[in-house]
């Protein structure tokens, strides 16, 4: 798209050209799209940005999230075409294909699928990420049967071996470098970069290889194919994660990179030996989709007004609290993107780094050359830091330094694995923290959980039963949402997460009960009476509002 429109209208909007230059760095950074960046970070409303866009170019403006597609106009343009070209076939009347388009203003593109459809095209302007989704939904049974294929192939060629290869190390490297077993590594990983998966399972039984992938937040079986092809598949991640193909009883973790359809993705590595052989996991890390805007998180309004308060407070420390895959380095991530400018020095220490952002330093602790969050947090406060990210508090030296460095005048970030927020503040008195020394420099406590959201497309209301409505405070006849199942969501009647939080203030109140050594019951419930919804509660509000169902909800929080 013409950067000069965009300038434009975010002029309209009341930006300043410092501040479109920014967003323009931004965007060249981080390998995406400008118009992406201000939706995905939530600069700019996507309904109003593409409005403004459609007036400018004088092209009408749709929302397909929820359009059902006539499968057979998708023939008229290959996926690989749609993708490369940003389009996506919607409907045909007579003569005339309507034709979604990233860029409509494109004429070569126009043309170009004028002749080859033999139709004359309409073009409507739709975001670059709808027509992506589009793409992924309708176009995903390329990947089922490619894997059909593949694994045929693989079964015929096993039949048709004659050579013994006595050389185990050489047998493997010639088996994972083959093709079909290359297609059939890459055809999993397009497919869950396309279903938005966070993490592929490769699981061997005793006579299957199981492919798993978490999508928001839940494991789905993707394919289960012949054992056969386990020490190949194997082979070939870890010859992309540059591991020891021959060293089958230890587990090992490496790294790559990929280029799936135009974006660069960056891959985790770890094997581990079981009964039934070597598993993997690889974690998915999109660059272009970590960094949002915190009013994209799933805030309330009053705890995105308190948040967005208390990240720029000029020192203290604030802590954000999950398990694991509860959205914690998203979080963080985005909190230094609100806050990190040209007169402020941000310095990260990360295990690993997941993501670059500009005009922010990260350091990556490798514990093996001596550098720990201990050590490399005593370092950082030597770099005259304004702003310090610690991946995770651990240990007591962390904890002790970390709270040095607020009492001296810096906001530091960092995390801690707890169930909420009050507990947060025993955990560090566990850790061996004096509390006077708590109480001095923590300002805040963050705890979170991601719940998956209802599909749009399948969203229906209905009548909860009594006693559920009681349970929620709601009126007897009031109706709440679900999602019955369809293509678009994989039959889970939900698509994308969002967050539910729980923010606790240190205020004077809460100081004088750290100081005097309460318990984190005791902390809750004065925080609670003072104005803290907890995190079942936020995620309540979401089921009345119809975003996640109480069953998501009651499936992350527990009762403290």
């Amino acid at each position: 798209m013409d950067k000069k429109i965009i300038n434009q209208i975010l002029q309209e909007f009341g930006f300043s050209q410092k501040e479109i230059k920014k967003f323009e760095e931004e965007a060249e950074h981080s390998n995406i799209s400008l118009e992406n960046l201000l939706i995905n970070r939530g600069i700019v409303n996507k309904e109003d940005f593409y409005l403004a866009l459609s007036r400018r170019l004088g092209v009408p403006y749709l929302d397909i999230t929820g359009y059902t597609i006539d499968k057979e106009i998708l023939s008229l343009i290959p996926e690989e075409a749609c993708r490369t070209l940003k389009v996506f076939p919607l409907f045909k009347i007579g003569d005339t294909l309507t034709l979604a388009m990233a860029n409509p203003t494109d004429i070569d593109v126009i043309d170009d699928l004028r002749l080859k459809t033999g139709l004359e095209i309409t073009p409507v302007l739709v975001s670059e990420e709808d027509i992506k989704n589009a793409i992924n939904r309708y176009y995903k049974s390329v990947e089922q049967s490619s894997i059909e294929e593949i694994t045929q192939i693989i079964g015929e060629e096993e039949k048709e071996a004659t050579v013994e290869i006595t050389d185990e190390l050489k047998k493997l490297e010639e088996e994972a470098s083959q093709e079909p077993v290359v297609k059939f590594v890459n055809t999993i990983i397009s497919y869950a970069v396309k279903s938005r998966a966070s993490d592929i399972h490769i699981e061997p039984e005793e006579n299957i290889l199981r492919v798993r992938l978490r999508i928001d937040g839940v494991l789905h079986t993707f394919t289960e194919v012949a054992k056969n092809m386990h020490a190949a598949v194997i082979s070939r991640i870890k010859i992309l994660a540059r591991l020891n193909i021959a060293d089958k009883l230890r587990p090992q973790d490496g790294q790559f990179q990929m280029n799936v359809d135009g974006k660069k993705v960056d891959f985790r590595v770890s094997t581990f030996p079981t009964f039934w052989g070597e598993c993997a996991v690889l974690r998915l890390l999109d660059r272009s989709s970590v960094v949002i805007g915190l009013s994209e998180l799933g805030f309330s309004p009053e705890n995105l007004i308190k948040f967005n308060a208390l990240i720029k407070k000029p020192y203290g420390i604030i802590l954000v609290t999950g398990p694991t895959g509860s959205g914690k380095t998203t979080t963080l991530y985005s909190a230094l993107e609100a806050i990190r400018s040209e007169e402020k020095n941000i310095i990260t220490l990360e295990d690993p780094v997941e993501y670059t952002l500009p005009l922010i330093r990260q350091v990556q602790i490798n514990p093996k050359q001596g550098l720990t969050f201990a050590t490399g947090l005593r370092a950082i406060l030597r770099q005259d830091p304004d702003v310090i990210m610690v991946g995770e508090i651990r240990d007591l030296e962390t904890a002790e330094i970390a709270v040095q460095a607020a009492l001296t005048g810096h906001l530091v970030f960092s995390t801690l694995h707890t169930n909420n927020a009050a507990t947060a503040v025993t955990r560090l008195v566990d850790i061996g923290v004096e509390p006077y020394l708590i109480a001095s420099s923590l300002i805040g406590v963050l705890a979170q959980r991601l719940v998956r959201k209802i599909c749009p497309t399948c969203k229906e209301s209905y009548q909860p039963k009594p006693e559920v409505l009681k349970y929620l405070g709601l009126e007897e006849k009031m109706h709440l949402f679900r999602g019955k199942g369809c293509e678009e969501c994989t039959n889970t009647g939900y698509r994308g997460r969002t967050g539910i939080f729980e923010l606790l203030i240190v205020d004077d109140t809460i100081r004088e009960m750290i100081l005097k050594n309460k318990s984190a019951n005791e902390i809750q419930q004065v925080a609670v009476a003072k104005g803290m919804k907890t995190m079942r509660d936020d995620g309540f509000e979401k089921v009345k509002k119809g975003i996640t169902t109480i069953e998501e909800v009651l499936r992350v929080t527990t009762v403290f």
